[in-house]
C-alpha cells in the first residue's frame, strides 16, 4: 500500500516508519520539524536499507496537504502529528488544538476528497481522564483531565462521527499507555525538546549525566512500594501495532474502533529507575516529591482486544525497554541534536 504517515520524525513515528517499511509498503512522510529533526529519517532510511519520500510542511496547510494527498494517493494513513506535552498543553491550550483537532480535519478534509478511507489515529490512554477501575478497557467512559487528553478525545470524537456518516470510512482509534525505549539499534529513540516531561527519557538523561537527580512525586500510594505505577510498553511492540491496526483496516476492518496498547501490566517508578540502573550500570540518584494534582495509584490497560482483533500483543520486557533506551541515550547523549548542529555549521561553512 501507499501509507502517508504524519509526524513520521517524531519518537513513535520514527519508530513505526521502520515498521511500515520492513513490511514492504510505499511511503511518504509529513512532518513539520517544529518537535522533531531530520536526523531521525536519514537513520531510519539507513536501517530500512531504502528511501522515501518526505515534505515537510505542517498539517494544518490545507493547500499543502491537498496537494500532497491529490499527489501522493495514500491507500491508508498513519496520524502522528501533534504536540504532546501535557504540562505544556495546560500552560497555553490553544496550539494544542490548533495542531491536534484543526490539523486532523484538515487533513481529514483533504482526504475526504480522495479515495483513501483507511485511518489509524495515534490516540492515548488520557482520554480515560481517572478511570473507575483497572485494567482499564475500551468501554469505559472517557473524561479528559487537560487540554491535550482534552484534543485527543476530540478528534476521537469527531472520526467516530465521520465513520458513523459514511461506513465507507476504517478508523482505528490507538490508545497508548506508556511508550518507553528505543530501537535496539540504538540509532533512533526518544529525543524530547527541552526538559523531559515523561518519566523514562529523564532517567535516562540523569543516567548520562545530564541532570542530577530524577523527581518522584509521591511515595505514598497504595501501592507495594508507595509510588505510582503505569502500563510502560516497548515502543518497538507499539509500533509493530501500527501496522497490525493499518492490515485491519485493509482486510475486513469496518467503522471506528478503539484499541488499548499496552502490556497489561503496571510497573511502579521505583521499579523503572531500579531497572534502569540495572541496565546502565549507573546509579540514578532520586528525590522525593509531593504528590502532583490529577496522579492516580494505578493506570494499566486491558489491551485483550487489540489480541483478539489486531493479532497483537506487546512482547518486550521491562529489561528490554530499560537497555535499549539506555543504548539509545548513551550513543546520543544530546539526541540528535549534536548532528543536526554540525550539519548547519557544514552548510554555512560550504555557503562561504
Amino acid at each position: 500500500m501507499r501509507v502517508l504517515i504524519t509526524g513520521g520524525a517524531g519518537y513513535i513515528g520514527s519508530h513505526t516508519l521502520v515498521e511500515v517499511l520492513a513490511a514492504g509498503h510505499e511511503v511518504h512522510v509529513l512532518d513539520s520539524f517544529v518537535n522533531a529533526s531530520p536526523e531521525a529519517l536519514a537513520r531510519v532510511a539507513a536501517l530500512a536499507g531504502r528511501d522515501f519520500s518526505v515534505t515537510e510542511g505542517d498539517v494544518r496547510d490545507a493547500g499543502l496537504v491537498g496537494a500532497l494527498v491529490a499527489r501522493f494517493r495514500p491507500e491508508a494513513v498513519i496520524h502522528f502529528a501533534a504536540l504532546k506535552a501535557v504540562d505544556r498543553s495546560v500552560a497555553d491550550p490553544l496550539p494544542y488544538y490548533a495542531a491536534n483537532v484543526a490539523g486532523t480535519v484538515t487533513l481529514l478534509e483533504a482526504l475526504a476528497a480522495s479515495p483513501c478511507r483507511r485511518f489509524v489515529f495515534s490516540s492515548s490512554a488520557t482520554v480515560y481522564g481517572d478511570p473507575a477501575a483497572v485494567p482499564v478497557d475500551e468501554g469505559q467512559p472517557r473524561s479528559a483531565t487537560n487540554p491535550y487528553g482534552r484534543s485527543k478525545l476530540m478528534t476521537e470524537q469527531i472520526l467516530e462521527d465521520l465513520a458513523r456518516s459514511d461506513p465507507s470510512w476504517t478508523v482505528a482509534l490507538l490508545r497508548y499507555f506508556n511508550p518507553v525505549g528505543a530501537h535496539p539499534s540504538g540509532l533512533i529513540g526518544e529525543d524530547p525538546a527541552g526538559r523531559p516531561g515523561n518519566l523514562m527519557p529523564f532517567i535516562a538523561q540523569v543516567a548520562v549525566g545530564r541532570h542530577a537527580s530524577v523527581a518522584i512525586y509521591g511515595n505514598d500510594y497504595d501501592t507495594p512500594d508507595g509510588t505510582g505505577m503505569r502500563d510502560y510498553l516497548h515502543v518497538v511492540d507499539l509500533a509493530k501495532a501500527h501496522v497490525a491496526a493499518m492490515d485491519w483496516a485493509a482486510h475486513g476492518g469496518r467503522g471506528c474502533a478503539a484499541f488499548n496498547l499496552g502490556t497489561g501490566r503496571a510497573i511502579s517508578v521505583l521499579e523503572m529507575v531500579r531497572a534502569f540502573a540495572e541496565a546502565s550500570g549507573r546509579p540514578i540518584p532520586f528525590t522525593l516529591a509531593p504528590r502532583r494534582q490529577g496522579d492516580v495509584a494505578r493506570l494499566y490497560a486491558d489491551p485483550g482486544k487489540a489480541r483478539r482483533d489486531l493479532g497483537w500483543r506487546a512482547e518486550l520486557t521491562l529489561r528490554e525497554m530499560c537497555a535499549d533506551a539506555w543504548r539509545w541515550q548513551q550513543g546520543n547523549p544530546q539526541g540528535y541534536r549534536v548532528v543536526a548542529e554540525a550539519e548547519a555549521e557544514g552548510a554555512l561553512v560550504g555557503r562561504s
